[in-house]
């Protein structure tokens, strides 16, 4: 097991070198010049002032050395390494603020929506994927199918733009202006993620509720099964200690890509009920160009999933005692 966990974590080095590239080299790509909005805010300054700001936000040098100052390979101007194998992802472009700074503040925003999204995926499919596959083919497996079709089928963006919309005209609500604090209301605070979280899994649940049912059946038509309920076990017994566990491993291999889908959704579902996440925070800096707070933040998703996929992989161990790590 630890060898396999040193094999796994050196084999991140690579991967995140070549995310950082195209993190840094992509942005660029986009359509626009930050430099030019500056200028605009400012008043449509001459070409020297140009000039000057490309020097002052580190423009002025060739694409690889800025990407060498950005991951802390090549010394900034006075002389000093301060890049990501630093731990430093810059400033602001705009703000002048350290952008690890700007993660740390909107993190809970997105942790809180994001496991609140995954404990919604679980409470809702375990119990339909199980219920269906035990009673096949009955109305309620009819039922509980039906529902993981509709829930993959509609679109998070627009679920969340009809309950806004349909809200404020019969019901007179809207999302609130601000962020209500756990600290300072609880059910405020719930009241204003369960929805968002919810939409941000929606499809992810679907998904999940049709694998857990494939699976248990699958589980259920094995001899060691069809022994424990010759031994005269309870169905809940068989259920849940002899099918469900062996069921999992590919369901847990499925939540794990999910992560990333879910991402996608933090950005489209922050924006549309104004929470102030790290989804949201990746729009408004790609919108003004603010390259390394969008590299910070992409960077910043990057290891999250790797360090996911590593969780995910030791989980199987513990799922099915035959697995072993070399």
């Amino acid at each position: 097991m630890r060898a396999y966990i040193i094999r796994r974590l050196l084999l991140v080095i690579p991967t995140l070198f070549l995310v950082s590239v195209l993190v840094f080299l992509m942005i660029r790509l986009i359509p626009g010049d930050i430099v030019v909005l500056m200028l605009r805010s400012r008043g449509h300054p001459s070409l020297t002032d140009r000039a000057a700001l490309e020097q002052e936000l580190g423009f002025d040098v060739p694409v690889l050395k800025q990407y060498g100052r950005w991951v802390g390979v090549v010394r900034d101007r006075d002389g000093s390494f301060s890049g990501v194998l630093q731990g430093d992802l810059g400033d602001s472009l705009w703000k002048h603020t350290p952008v690890v700074d700007e993660i740390v503040d909107r993190v809970p925003v997105s942790l809180e929506l994001g496991i609140l999204a995954m404990l919604l995926l679980l409470i809702i499919s375990l119990p339909i994927g199980i219920y269906s596959a035990i009673r096949q083919d009955s109305r309620g497996d009819y039922a509980g199918r039906n529902l993981a079709t509709v829930l993959i089928a509609l679109p998070n963006f627009w679920v969340g733009l009809m309950i806004i919309l349909l809200g404020s005209l019969w019901f007179g609500l809207s999302p609130p202006l601000r962020l209500i604090s756990f600290t300072e209301d609880p059910i405020g605070n719930l009241g204003q993620f369960i929805i968002p979280a919810f939409i941000m899994g929606m499809a992810e649940t679907g998904m999940t509720v049709r694998m857990i049912r494939s699976m248990m059946l699958e589980v259920l038509r094995q001899d060691y099964i069809r022994t424990a309920w010759s031994k005269g076990l309870r169905e809940r017994v068989v259920t849940m200690r002899h099918a469900l566990k062996n069921a999992l491993i590919p369901v847990i291999t499925l939540i794990g890509m999910q992560i990333p889908y879910m991402l996608g959704g933090a950005v489209i579902v922050e924006t549309i009920f104004n929470l102030p996440g790290l989804g949201r925070l990746l729009v408004e800096a790609t919108l003004e160009r603010d390259y390394t707070v969008v590299s910070g933040v992409v960077f910043s998703f990057a290891v999250l999933l790797i360090l996911t996929n590593i969780a995910v992989d030791l989980t199987y161990a513990y799922l099915d005692p035959r697995i072993r790590y070399r």
